[in-house]
């Protein structure tokens, strides 16, 4: 599936009426299922007091629930404002460790220009897994769920309290 053809589905089902969250985690699981090199999946959604907070995800679960802004590449991408592709993570001197077969990572924000709703963050048993047919599929579904945050009038993680 390609991140036109998610988008589509997504569309889909947001017309059916599914609720924001199921949403979220139908995106993350088309995402995941997409690649044979994607081993986890997930989004983290930013907050107002700088912590990311992991929202839905496919694959072993983690320890990092939360993560810093400026910390591991999660944090990062969000504190330099702009997606990652960590073709090997044992070369990131800033990488938080999931899992010790995780080899590279991706990180794509979900972003309105300059506000940052959350991200999304895979990892691969593979090093450099991601080529540019896999990170436009996910940059895709990532500008598709920004849109859907505008559209759904949902208060993000980080208006809430602001």
């Amino acid at each position: 599936m390609t991140g036109r053809e998610i988008c589509h589905e997504l569309e889909r089902l947001e017309h059916a009426g599914e609720t924001f969250d199921s949403l979220l985690t139908a995106a993350v699981r088309l995402l995941h299922d997409t690649d044979s090199r994607f081993h986890w999946t997930g989004v983290y959604e930013l907050y107002p007091d700088g912590v990311l907070r992991l929202g839905p995800f496919v694959g072993a679960p983690t320890d990092h629930v939360f993560i810093g802004v400026g910390h591991g590449v999660c944090g990062t991408a969000v504190a330099e404002g702009r997606n990652l592709n960590i073709p090997d993570v044992s070369k990131a001197s800033n990488y938080l460790a999931c899992s010790t077969a995780t080899k590279s990572e991706l990180v794509v924000l979900i972003r309105d220009g300059d506000h940052i709703f959350a991200q999304i963050d895979i990892d691969s048993h593979e090093l450099d897994a991601f080529d540019d047919r896999s990170v436009a599929a996910v940059e895709a579904v990532a500008q598709w769920l920004s849109g859907f945050y505008a559209r759904s009038g949902r208060l993000t993680p980080a208006e809430t309290t602001a």
